[in-house]
């Protein structure tokens, strides 16, 4: 596990090897997530995404408020279409009927959402009515280069003469501007056009300290189902004098609102429309910005420099994340707080008020994931080239798979000294000193290469542990640093194996040497069971992984008996009892040298008949037993195998050695 302490270090290890294309791309991909991380709301696709985030966070978080008393609609409908046998433009006498109320009721102020740009034959009634207003009265106002889709040159011409007109202290023109989202949904205060008079909202509110502001419109739901944030109510019932004076103290002190909620016509979609379906007419938003700006409700919004800081620091966290080799019970509960952090952070700034427009909530999810990515990747491929490399030295001591275990688990690989009881092969080349003395130094070194290879390759495929090369000598053990269950067999196998490999390999060597060189011996084999201390040992400039103790010399010895025993490979009663194996034939008892106890001595024998296998270990117990008659048995298995160089050999040393005593190999 990589902690904090070390993240500079992986950091740095990853930028020295990466290489300079690999580093080049990775860069260039954590800029990239750092882009993604700041300015989502302006990448394709990904605004998309962020504008639905937004909506969702809106909607959850909407306000639920009791019924707005400050301000009321009056709406034409379609059955005020129907009744006035109009649509486009509205009937402007029952407007002027309605106003005429108004005027009486004690409004605060009357906004009228509705543009007044081609003639109709109840302009003259309707203008002598607001040039005789005392309330307060805002009309909607628009140009061409702001909604040109909405006006143009000639209803701009004759909007402007119209206002002129009816304006005096108590009629004002009121820009009725909206912009929608690119996906017609209403999220937001329109930018300001200069030349254009002020917005309706700030106009009726008197609101000065929004005259600058371009954030998000707060939207607001009902408390109570049956009962909308604004009370609205058909023109047709203020135009009617029988009718209206019964709703006056519904307008008193409210500003009113008056425009169309005409089905298709002036209709948004709101950030709850998603959800809800139901879409919001213009009035409405006006009314909402209205109710937003009497109530002072600025919603603040994360500066620019803070928000690269927090995408910095979510392309900073996804790094050192990603570097972090943590297990995945470790990793979890960091993913989970940066989860909670960024994940909820966009949701609480918006329950407290926010404006989180433009936050880019996705981004981070999107430019964190890129750069954890992104980092994980060169790490990788940097560690990749590096456990290549270090399998690869590992390999050449140790068999693949435990390389392999110990480059994946490095605690397995003790970096100390520790007691294991270990499978020890040692193997020496007889007679290659005397032939590196007879032949040029090139030749030595391409003989004992190949030598050494070829012996190493058998060490590493029957899953040993190289320790370590002396001249021509191979040290080699089983059971450290990873131990398995068939060691025992494993390196009863390989030490025979390397025994036949040095046959062949002498006899294929003899075609190379000069005539009249010495000729290379056999390879003599050791094979002992014992305990071992076992770990890395050196001094700070050079450490190696090697085997201590008296197993060591036990397996020394061994090796070096099998001369004076003519044989080839011989095990101790220790390991042979442990090979799970069956060839072994007794060889009788040695006191090696500088041993005072003496070893049972066993011989691999894979060709020598089961039968006589057990013939012969029975008159080896029966001389061990000191009954003399069983070396008769002992000499006729001899004489029916004359080539059986080691059989004879015991013959000899049963013949020589007094009753209970350990024939001595000097």
């Amino acid at each position: 596990m990589i902690g904090p302490k070390l993240w500079p270090r992986q950091a740095r290890r990853i930028i020295r090897d990466a290489g300079h294309w690999r580093l080049a791309l990775t860069a260039l991909l954590l800029v990239a997530a750092l882009l993604i991380a700041r300015t989502s709301w302006t990448l394709p696709v990904l605004d998309d995404a962020e504008a639905g985030l937004h909506d969702f966070r809106a909607k959850a978080l909407l306000p639920h408020v009791d019924q707005d008393d400050r301000i009321a609609l009056v709406v034409y409908t379609d059955d005020t279409l129907i009744a006035t046998r109009k649509r486009s433009p509205l009937d402007r006498a029952i407007l002027a009927r309605a106003l005429a109320a108004l005027d009486t009721m004690g409004a605060a102020s009357i906004g009228i959402d509705i543009l007044f740009d081609q003639p109709q034959d109840e302009d003259a009634e309707l203008v002598a009515r607001l040039r005789a207003m005392r309330t307060p009265t805002w009309i909607g106002h628009a140009e061409t280069g702001a909604n040109a889709d909405q006006i143009h040159w000639a209803q701009q011409q004759f909007l402007e003469d119209f206002l002129r007109r009816v304006k005096s202290d108590h009629v004002k023109p009121a820009s009725i501007r909206l912009e929608a989202d690119p996906d017609n949904v209403m999220r937001r205060w329109p930018p300001r056009s200069p030349g254009l008079p002020p917005m309706m909202a700030l106009a009726m509110g008197g609101a000065t300290a929004f005259a600058d502001y371009q954030g998000a419109i707060r939207y607001r739901d009902s408390a109570a189902p049956d009962r909308p944030v604004f009370a609205s109510y058909p023109i047709d019932m203020l135009a009617d004098p029988e009718l209206a004076p019964m709703f006056a103290a519904q307008f008193r002190g409210r500003h009113v609102l008056i425009g169309g909620d005409i089905v298709d016509i002036d209709r948004f979609d709101t950030p709850m429309s998603a959800y809800s379906g139901a879409t919001m007419i213009g009035l409405e938003v006006h009314a909402t910005m209205l109710a937003q700006s009497l109530d002072g409700a600025w919603m603040p919004h994360l500066p620019g420099w803070l928000l690269w800081i927090i995408a910095s620091l979510v392309v900073g966290m996804a790094m050192l994340t990603s570097l972090a080799d943590l297990r995945w019970w470790q990793l979890a509960p960091l993913l989970a707080v940066q989860a909670a952090l960024f994940g909820a952070l966009p949701f609480w700034l918006q329950a407290r008020g926010w404006d989180t427009l433009g936050l880019p909530a996705i981004g981070w999810i999107v430019g964190w994931g890129l750069a954890f990515g992104v980092t994980g990747a060169a790490a990788r491929a940097v560690g990749s080239e590096q456990r290549r490399f270090a399998q690869s030295a590992l390999g050449k001591y140790l068999p693949r798979d435990i390389a392999a275990q110990i480059l994946a688990e490095p605690e397995r690989l003790a970096l100390h000294g520790e007691n294991r009881n270990i499978f020890v092969v040692f193997t020496d080349l007889e007679g290659f000193t005397r032939l590196s003395h007879a032949i040029p130094p090139g030749q030595v070194a391409q003989i004992i290469n190949r030598y050494l290879d070829c012996m190493s390759d058998i060490v590493l495929d029957h899953g040993g542990t190289i320790d370590k090369f002396v001249g021509d000598a191979v040290v080699a053990f089983w059971g450290a640093p990873i131990a398995h269950a068939d060691d025992g067999a494993n390196a009863a196998r390989a030490g025979y194996a390397m025994y036949r490999a040095g046959e062949d390999f002498r006899s294929a060597a003899a075609n190379d040497l000069p005539p009249d060189a010495p000729p290379i011996g056999k390879t003599r084999v050791g094979l002992h069971y014992g305990e071992a201390t076992v770990g890395n040992f050196g001094g700070k400039g050079r450490i190696q992984y090697t085997a201590l103790g008296d197993s060591m010399n036990t397996a020394s010895r061994l090796e070096s008996a099998n001369k004076a025993l003519d044989s080839g490979m011989i095990a101790s009663r220790e390991a042979m009892e442990r090979s799970g194996l069956d060839w072994w034939r007794p060889m009788g008892r040695v006191l090696l040298r500088g041993r005072a106890q003496p070893v049972d001595i066993f011989e691999p024998a894979p060709d020598f008949p089961a039968s006589d296998r057990d013939h012969l270990i029975r008159i080896m117990a029966a001389i061990d037993r000191g009954e003399r008659a069983a070396v008769a048995d002992l000499e006729s298995l001899v004489a029916a195998r004359p080539d059986d160089a080691p059989l004879a050999n015991l013959l000899h040393r049963v013949t020589v050695q007094e009753d209970g005593n350990a024939y001595v190999t000097g």
